[in-house]
């Protein structure tokens, strides 16, 4: 798909309706509620029938998409009621905070950026619509070509870069060149002091759990195949000193078992998340 041709990422329709299973498939509590997504995908009746959406097979990947989307959140929450009043969602895809979390933006004065590519943000402009769901006045929309000057487009649509703001990132530096994350490091690194910057990373195939690695394999195969191929890996050590070269002044590694730890403590089920993605949390 062009960067101008209305549509949805199938990436960013996959993360929405693993949101969904997690609600049909999983106990709760569950980590996130989110129907929104799901409604916005519109993917037809017959999806759970999709491979990608075998309950088993999932699990672990479904775990780590709810506790990346739950810990983004909890951060942006948290740093708001501190004062925060910015938030950057970059790559938003079918992010739903605003819709699902719209009476919390309004309690805490957040003003909120959803940046992506013009076609997809286009055609989720328009599901939201079809909906009814509403565009709130501190909900902007920002059509970038993220090989341009993207930074730029996001100033003008309002961000204020004197004042801190939360950056997130997630499911995105996989597709991106070192130089690219490297690049949007330091365009974060020099917001105002007190900004926090929190992305996602892939590990390498050989880091991740054994039983996971052959799905990994596979979702590396199919993201070819879309044109999306998977180009960076990480590991935690030379993430964060990326990071501090960048000019952040703190960086720490949020790991898979930090998340289990934190939101699927006595669950019985054994859903718990992989460490094929885990975070970085970043601070100016």
């Amino acid at each position: 798909m062009s960067a101008e041709e209305p549509g949805p990422e199938h990436t960013a329709v996959r993360v929405a309706l693993w949101r969904a299973l997690h609600l049909r498939a999983d106990a709760p509590p569950h980590v996130v509620e989110d129907e929104v997504g799901l409604r916005i995908a519109d993917p037809g009746e017959g999806w759970r029938e999709r491979p990608d959406m075998d309950v088993d097979a999932t699990r672990r990947t479904r775990a780590s998409i709810v506790a990346r989307a739950r810990f983004v959140e909890d951060l942006v929450e948290e740093l708001a009621e501190q004062g925060m009043r910015q938030y950057v969602v970059l790559g938003a895809g079918l992010d739903t905070f605003a819709q699902r979390r719209a009476a919390d933006a309004e309690r805490l004065g957040l003003r909120v950026f959803e940046v992506d590519r013009p076609g997809p943000q286009a055609w989720k402009r328009q599901r939201l619509a079809a909906l009814g769901l509403d565009v709130p006045a501190w909900l902007r929309f920002v059509p970038v070509d993220f090989e341009g000057d993207w930074w730029g487009r996001l100033a003008a649509a309002g961000l204020d870069p004197a004042r801190p703001a939360v950056v997130a990132s997630a499911g995105v530096t996989m597709y991106l060149s070192q130089d690219a994350v490297s690049a949007t490091f330091r365009l974060v690194a020099g917001l105002a002091p007190g900004s926090t910057f929190v992305t996602t990373f892939l590990r390498p195939v050989e880091d991740v759990e054994p039983e996971q690695q052959a799905q990994l394999r596979v979702a590396m195969e199919g993201a070819r195949a879309a044109g999306t191929p998977f180009v960076s890996f990480y590991r935690p050590g030379p993430l964060i000193a990326l990071a501090r070269e960048a000019g952040f002044r703190e960086a720490r590694h949020v790991s898979a078992a930090d998340l289990e730890k934190r939101y699927f403590t006595d669950r019985t089920d054994g859903l718990r998340p992989s460490r094929g993605e885990e975070l970085l949390v970043a601070t100016v």
